[in-house]
């Protein structure tokens, strides 16, 4: 079955609305707006499902997004389109979709089409996942497990409302399934579009729509300034050689009043971590982790230390969380401020 989203309020002009509902009542157009409300799709996987050409859907789309009832951004060679979230058209779209007759056979059978290419999506992402996977069990044991790392997070975040969350360094999308019932919408960020086809299937199968991820860049992220108020960096820190600039550019995005929530590694000695695992920084301590927050008008609102308990003497690593808030007016401090302004620490 096509999942299909509930109704917002809406206020568009006269002819706006005619050209919206001109642009929605098309009926592929239908069944295409029917089918990104249940996620983000390329062109292929579309013209797979609806069985009719590249160019034509292609057209639609055009269309479609030209009205802004549909979003497209590009990762690599391919374009994605998902649903709109947000706006009067969007709107609109989402209380057309509400009253479709789930029944319709049309609409049954493009719903049994689009599992089926998400079938294939997930054994792609699951093959990925199978290569890798001795190398994610071996860290898994050396510091504490997700369920502790989750219960932290949970009462940290309290019942204050979200909005929009951003995760940065998205991974397997954990962060999003974990807080999918908190937010409104969600965005995760990757540089690894292995990784990303891994998110995307966890997505569907845990029928989260209000998220989607997208390959970028951390340090130059697709975003306008306040755009989020959570943003969160799950173990992502200490694989870069500028940690503090990501951290100035999480800035850049996050709301006043916003918060940001790190969770990485306490300073360590597993030298071998360099060469075996692509780890660039050895942990960060809790100064300089505020020395660096501080210096981008956030402030440290709670910091929590996570230590494994595996056998005495074993290799082991501490996980710290650190929850800080940006300030209600905003400072203005870009990622390329931070550059040489803060001495490298390394343990």
């Amino acid at each position: 079955m096509l999942i299909v989203s509930g109704a917002g309020s809406m206020a568009l002009p006269l002819d706006n609305l005619v050209d919206v509902l001109k642009a929605a009542g098309e009926p592929t157009r239908f069944r295409l707006l029917a089918l990104l409300a249940s996620g983000d799709l390329t062109v292929s996987d579309l013209t797979e499902i609806l069985g009719q050409s590249q160019p034509r859907i292609s057209r639609h789309l055009k269309l479609l997004a030209e009205e802004n009832l549909i979003e497209r951004y590009q990762e690599g060679a391919w374009a994605y389109f998902r649903l709109r979230q947000d706006g009067e058209a969007a709107s609109l779209a989402k209380t057309l979709l509400a009253r479709v007759n789930s029944g319709d056979p049309v609409l049954q059978r493009d719903g049994e089409r689009l599992l089926t290419v998400k079938r294939a999506r997930a054994e792609r992402a699951q093959a990925y996942f199978s290569r890798n996977a001795s190398e994610w069990d071996e860290l898994r044991r050396l510091h504490v497990n997700d369920a502790q790392v989750e219960r932290v997070l949970i009462d940290l975040l309290g019942d204050e409302p979200i909005d929009s969350l951003l995760d940065l360094g998205t991974g397997t999308g954990w962060i999003l399934k974990l807080f999918a019932q908190s937010y409104r919408r969600g965005l995760g960020i990757d540089a690894s579009r292995d990784m990303l086809s891994v998110a995307r299937s966890n997505l569907d199968k845990a029928e989260i729509t209000k998220a989607s991820v997208r390959h970028g860049d951390i340090f130059n992220l697709p975003a306008e300034s306040g755009d989020f108020d959570l943003i969160t960096i799950h173990q992502v820190l200490h694989f870069l050689d500028e940690p503090e600039r990501a951290i100035a550019e999480a800035a850049r995005v996050l709301r006043p009043g916003g918060r940001l929530i790190i969770v990485d590694l306490a300073p360590h000695a597993l030298d071998y971590l360099r060469d075996e695992h692509a780890h660039v920084r050895l942990g960060f301590s809790h100064q300089t982790m505020s020395e660096w927050l501080e210096k981008v008008g956030l402030s440290v609102e709670k910091v929590s230390d996570l230590q494994p308990s595996g056998a005495k003497g074993a290799p082991s690593l501490t996980v710290s969380i650190w929850l800080a808030r940006a300030a209600e007016t905003p400072v203005a401090v870009t990622a390329a401020s931070m550059i040489n302004t803060i001495p490298e620490v390394r343990p």
